[in-house]
């Protein structure tokens, strides 16, 4: 067998694919924002992303860029309903967070997410989270809280233009639980397609957006969406773009970044570490936020850019603090009690990679992956944060689609 080639990734590389994912992400966010403030059909909007994806993907593997089958198989279909109904669920309610919440409060309508993921984590796998762990979500909690109350409390007569919209915060919180549960049901999802992780996004769009088809039926979207197709809608003011020109360009731009995304998630699980994935994520908050600015108008005050600041705190320590935990874990490898030993007379080591698959042995994938858990008993509370989520944003939330969830 060959040896293997450990080298490290360049710096050129690493940063040119930090850059590249921060850009997909921001510009998922941004689009998604500007179709929906000048859009009423948030739910034909998501179909049409997700059909977007299938499209990418269908093309992609005609092009002998990925291999999968494009043929739905019933019984993998079935075993797949949990996690096509999180997805839908967590797609709608990620667009309903960015409808009623500035771009720039996005990250804190959604800051309850890793302490909901800890939550979660310990009630349905059974994890124990050591004191660290629990004093970094204490840090976000208190993050989110400040950047949910503190303005108002500060300045009860604000307009509404500077309060926070608790329907948007509702509609934050509900997607951190899905985004949660699906780290949850995607290790079940794996194995019903055998570990193809392309093989579930192509099902995941497909099942998802054939589900948003009676979505859009029962919530009354119909005569809008026929409208729009009509051209029927008059241009924005402000702007010479029609509605019907602003849902196109937006849901085009927003269905290729997210196919982008996925391109980029996958280079990214293997090329960073989850330190630098986590610097990375506190300078994409910080220039997430000044884009909103620029391009919207959004109010950055006191509370608001405090609990950004705060969460992203929380965040890293978290991030620093796993990793710290994963090292400890690998220096520790049990050593065989017997068998011969080698020249010097030092009992050799034995690999975290060699361990995959082994009793009581936790399998990696790259930079330790979220999906692969030797004998099906590890939990699924990441050692560096990042779970494979494919269907959903990176931060834009989730992209409808295909890409790897970083979870900040």
């Amino acid at each position: 067998m060959a040896p293997q080639n450990d080298a490290p990734p360049s710096r050129l590389l690493v940063l040119s694919t930090v850059s590249f994912y921060m850009f997909a992400a921001i510009a998922m966010v941004l689009a998604n924002k500007w179709v929906l403030m000048k859009t009423s059909i948030p739910f034909f909007f998501l179909f049409a992303q997700l059909l977007i994806a299938v499209i990418l993907l269908a093309i992609s593997k005609w092009a002998g860029l990925f291999q999968i089958t494009l043929q739905l198989n019933r019984e993998t279909s079935r075993a797949l309903v949990p996690m096509v109904a999180i997805n839908v669920l967590g797609l709608n309610f990620n667009n309903f967070t960015l409808k009623f919440v500035d771009a720039s409060m996005y990250q804190v309508a959604r800051g309850l997410l890793l302490p909901i993921t800890v939550l979660i984590s310990g009630v349905i796998l059974h994890t124990k989270p050591s004191s660290r762990v629990l004093m970094s979500c204490g840090i976000v909690t208190v993050g989110f809280f400040i950047g949910v109350f503190i303005d108002d409390m500060m300045n009860p007569s604000a307009s509404a233009e500077k309060s926070v919209s608790l329907v948007g915060i509702f509609f934050g919180v509900l997607s951190s639980c899905t985004t949660a549960l699906h780290a949850v049901v995607i290790k079940r999802s794996l194995e019903a397609v055998k570990g193809n992780t392309l093989q579930l996004a192509w099902y995941s769009n497909v099942l998802s957006s054939a589900v948003m088809i009676p979505i859009i039926i029962l919530s009354g979207e119909v005569p809008s969406v026929l409208s729009l197709l009509a051209g029927d809608a008059p241009a924005q003011s402000g702007s010479g773009m029609t509605v019907l020109a602003t849902f196109i360009w937006g849901t085009g731009l927003t269905g290729f970044v997210g196919f982008l995304i996925c391109i980029a998630g996958f280079l990214s699980i293997k090329i960073t570490s989850p330190i630098t994935h986590m610097v990375s994520s506190a300078v994409r908050g910080v220039l997430q936020t000044f884009l909103s600015v620029a391009f919207f108008a959004d109010i950055i005050t006191v509370g608001r850019g405090s609990s950004i600041a705060i969460i992203l705190a929380g965040s890293i320590y978290y991030t620093w603090v796993k990793n710290e935990e994963s090292q400890a874990q690998k220096k520790y490898t049990p050593l065989p009690t017997s068998g011969p030993r080698d020249s010097s007379d030092q009992r050799p080591s034995v690999p975290s990679a060699d361990m995959s698959g082994k009793e009581n042995g936790v399998g990696f994938h790259g930079r330790a992956s979220s999906y692969s858990h030797g004998n099906g008993s590890g939990h699924l509370e990441l050692n560096d944060m990042r779970k494979v989520d494919y269907n959903s944003d990176g931060d834009g939330g989730r992209t409808p689609g295909y890409n790897v969830e970083r979870e900040d």
